[in-house]
């Protein structure tokens, strides 16, 4: 049974090797074990409650229980911006006209901007490939909205999520080699690792301030504008089956979108319910009976938060949860849990 708690000290060696095994891109889990380590004590005092809202982050672990082993991470940060310039490039227009001559021209632009500063980011997701089975992925992926569900306040009203870019077959970033490149003078993985351990001056002190015209690029990195990475296609997928849209905000290093929602409008925050728990002999079979569903259930605890899956029924005025189910999740007969029925395409 795979299972999701807050990430612990010792678990660093996990998710070192982790880390080790996502490739470029993913910039808010570099394999580092210092900047990791630092993150692992942010998200213990936030969790403690002792972080401020600009340092808050809580960051989760997939475990296998059938061996304890930690199989996947995934993070929130409380709001992004605060303390270190959260870059994005809005994808917008510039219109050049003249009425002499009857030119009229819309050019699609590129402005650098600041505006999702103060938002809350769901990032660092990411499953060992050996254990993307058995939902996993929507367990580790949305048992964080059922977090901010239960702890609405100390999140923002907007979430975003920004995503990987798409890479060729290299390796490489399209986009980067089309304009990064022209004034950074580095590769794009090491960028990348730069901004994932916190040195981001450089972005600051080397972007081009001014608008870039999109139809200047090469086509190589037009094309990838607001495209994803294809292993986080199936990401992607939940969070617009959980409403998010892109709005025309990209990464600055490798155009990947930035998805968002206004955080009460998330369909697995929306839609969550809170019930009392009814332990008995609830089935935990890979694949639910007819008419029953597929659920994600929390416990409703700050700093001991777990969630599973379990199957139960459409409509339920007491979850029914087996006894090893309950235990996992530490909640007794008739105490409260906070569940939300997954969408028959979560995989």
């Amino acid at each position: 049974m795979f299972y999701v708690r807050p990430i612990a000290r010792g678990d660093l060696p996990a998710v070192l090797a982790l880390s080790e095994r996502t490739g470029a891109g993913l910039t808010t889990l570099p394999a580092n074990r210092e900047r990791l380590s630092e993150r692992i004590a942010r998200s213990l005092a936030s969790f403690a409650g002792t972080a401020s809202l600009a340092d808050a982050c809580y960051v989760f672990v997939l475990v296998d229980g059938d061996g304890d082993r930690v199989v996947g991470i995934a993070a929130i940060e409380a709001a992004v911006g605060l303390k270190e310039p959260w870059y994005n490039y809005h994808v917008g227009t510039l219109v050049h006209a003249s009425r002499a001559l009857d030119v009229y021209t819309a050019a699609p632009t590129l402005f650098l901007a600041n505006d999702h500063t103060g938002h809350t980011e769901l990032c660092s997701l990411f499953v060992d490939q050996a254990y993307r089975h058995a939902r996993s992925g929507p367990l580790l992926s949305k048992s964080r909205l059922l977090f901010i569900a239960e702890f609405a306040d100390r999140f923002a009203p907007k979430v975003i999520a920004e995503l990987r870019g798409k890479l060729d077959a290299d390796n490489r970033s399209p986009f980067w080699e089309g304009l990064g490149r022209h004034f950074f003078s580095m590769e794009y993985s090491t960028a990348d690792y730069l901004t994932g351990i916190g040195q981001k001056s450089f972005v600051a002190e080397l972007m081009p301030r001014h608008p870039v015209y999109v139809n200047l690029l090469p086509e190589s990195a037009r094309a990838v504008i607001g495209e994803v990475h294809d292993d986080t296609r199936p990401a992607r997928t939940l969070l617009e089956q959980e409403g998010f849209r892109y709005e025309g905000y990209v990464d600055i290093f490798d155009a990947g979108p930035t998805l968002e929602c206004f955080r009460d409008n998330i369909h697995a925050i929306r839609q969550s319910v809170v019930v009392p728990v009814a332990i008995g002999s609830a089935s935990t079979r890979s694949q639910p009976a007819n008419e029953e569903l597929v659920w994600l259930v929390a416990n409703r605890r700050f700093d001991d938060f777990c969630a599973v899956l379990a199957h139960a029924p459409a409509r339920v005025e007491r979850f029914p949860l087996a006894p090893e189910v309950a235990s996992r999740l530490g909640v007794a007969e008739g105490e409260a849990v906070r569940a939300v029925a997954l969408s028959p395409k979560d995989r």
